[in-house]
C-alpha cells in the first residue's frame, strides 16, 4: 500500500492529539512532519500564546520533525495567506500531498481549510470530524492523555479554570451550553502527555491574565458586544 505523505497541523491542544493518534493508526497515511503557527513578535503560539519553549519540549517528546510559520503581531488577512501558502508549497515540493486537522464540526473552518488547501494541490484530512465530542474527550482520557486549560473565554469561566488539567471531574464543572472539547472556541489546552508522548512535559503554572479583544466583525446583530474577553495561564518550562 503507498502511504500518503502528511503533516499534521499542531495546535498542541487536546484535539491535536487526539486526531494525530488517530491518524497514525490509519494505513493509508504516514505523517512524519508537524506544522505549528507561532506570533514571531511574542514568539508564542498564535492560537493561545504557549510559550516557543514547550512547543520545542512538546515535539521533542512526540519525536517528529516540525516545522514552523512565523507571522507577524496582527497580520491582515492577505498577509496571513501569502505566509501560509509560501510554507504550504514549500512542503508539497518536499513530496506532501496531505494534511490534517482537528477541526470537530465547524463547517466554515473546514471549507475555509479545504479551499486553501485545495488551491495549493494538497488533500484535508478531518480524523475527529463529526464525532461526539463527549465521547471524544472521555476517548482522550481513556487513552491516557494528560492535558492542562491554557485559555478560557471570561463569558463562561473565571480566572480559577486556566491552569487546571482536564480529568474525569472535568465534565461535570462545565458551564452549561460549553461545549465538552470547547470546539466553539470556549477554552483551549496544552497537551502534556500520552500515547505520542515519549515523556511527560515538565511545566509550572505562571502568572494568569485577563485580555479583551474586538469581536469577530460578523457579530453584528444587535445586543452582540464589541469585545470579547479571555483569561490566559502562562505556562513555566521547568
Amino acid at each position: 500500500m503507498i502511504k500518503h505523505k502528511t503533516f499534521f497541523n499542531w495546535s498542541t491542544g487536546k484535539d491535536a492529539a487526539l486526531a494525530l493518534h488517530y491518524l497514525r493508526q490509519d494505513q493509508a497515511f504516514h505523517v512524519d512532519r508537524l506544522l505549528t503557527t507561532i506570533n514571531a513578535h511574542y514568539d508564542r503560539v498564535s492560537m493561545h500564546g504557549l510559550r516557543r519553549e514547550l512547543l520545542d519540549l512538546q515535539v521533542k517528546a512526540i519525536g517528529l520533525p516540525s516545522s514552523i510559520i512565523s507571522l507577524p503581531e496582527q497580520p491582515t488577512m492577505e498577509e496571513y495567506e501569502e505566509i501560509m501558502s509560501k510554507k504550504i508549497s514549500d512542503l508539497k515540493e518536499h513530496g506532501y500531498t496531505h494534511t490534517a486537522f482537528g477541526d470537530i464540526f465547524l463547517e466554515d473552518l473546514r471549507s475555509y481549510r479545504e479551499h486553501h488547501f485545495n488551491k495549493l494541490g494538497i488533500v484535508a484530512k478531518f480524523p475527529l470530524w463529526k464525532k461526539n465530542t463527549r465521547t471524544l474527550i472521555k476517548d482522550f482520557l481513556a487513552i491516557g492523555f494528560k492535558a492542562v486549560v491554557v485559555a478560557a473565554k471570561a463569558e463562561y469561566f473565571d480566572e480559577t479554570f486556566v491552569g487546571k488539567e482536564i480529568d474525569h471531574n472535568f465534565l461535570n464543572e462545565l458551564p452549561q451550553g460549553v461545549d465538552p472539547c470547547g470546539e466553539n472556541g470556549e477554552f483551549h489546552t496544552f497537551c502534556f502527555d500520552g500515547p505520542l508522548f515519549s515523556s511527560p512535559v515538565s511545566f509550572e503554572v505562571g502568572k494568569k491574565v485577563f485580555r479583551e479583544y474586538d469581536a469577530p466583525n460578523h457579530s453584528n446583530d444587535a445586543g452582540c458586544p464589541d469585545k470579547m474577553g479571555f483569561w490566559f495561564c502562562d505556562l513555566l518550562p521547568k
